[in-house]
């Protein structure tokens, strides 16, 4: 049986990543174990406003990624396809949680593929316990005070909790001791 080298294959996992949660880890450390390399590409859009600034998810996904040796972080802006179409990546892996997303991360992929049909668009589902995950739930539940420790990596915490000036966001409050 005749062995052949392996061939490099580049992905784009893309997102705003505003905060990067814990199904987005997962989403990066399947896309790295599956793929050569992976850019985790945040997306920067000039009429949004995001809670932390491009630099700041930059450096929370390079933080939380670390272990993750063919994973490079990268922020952009325009069309993810001239991204992929300037890095030379031929994949573009997304998410799904629900059928919901499934409709319009579709609609995406075919404009995509209409866009540039060299590049494949890969879904891969959540993992069921990251499912109901979203970076909106998770700034809602620390914008309150509240744990989201169940949700976000810890460094994703942290700067949760400096942002919003609560006492730490992954951390359980204490209870009220009865009387």
């Amino acid at each position: 049986m005749r062995h052949h080298p392996p061939v490099a294959r580049l992905a784009v996992y893309a997102g705003s990543f505003d905060p990067v949660t814990l199904g987005h880890l997962d989403l990066i450390e399947r896309a790295s174990a599956l793929f050569s390399d992976v850019i985790v590409g945040i997306g920067v859009h000039p009429t949004r406003s995001p809670l932390f600034a491009a630099e700041e998810r930059e450096r929370l996904i390079r933080e939380v990624t670390r272990h993750l040796k063919n994973v490079s972080v990268e922020c952009f802006s325009g069309l993810l396809i001239d991204f992929c179409r300037e890095r030379k990546a031929r994949v573009i892996v997304r998410g799904l949680r629900a059928v919901t997303d499934f409709e319009y991360e579709l609609q995406i992929a075919h404009a995509n593929a209409d866009l540039s049909p060299e590049i494949d668009t890969i879904f891969l589902p959540t993992r069921t316990e990251h499912g109901f995950v979203s970076a909106s739930l998770v700034r809602e539940i620390a914008s309150h005070g509240g744990d989201v420790s169940r949700y976000a990596p810890r460094a994703v915490c942290d700067a949760l909790a400096l942002r919003f000036g609560k006492a730490k966001a992954g951390a359980k409050k204490p209870k009220p001791r009865a009387r």
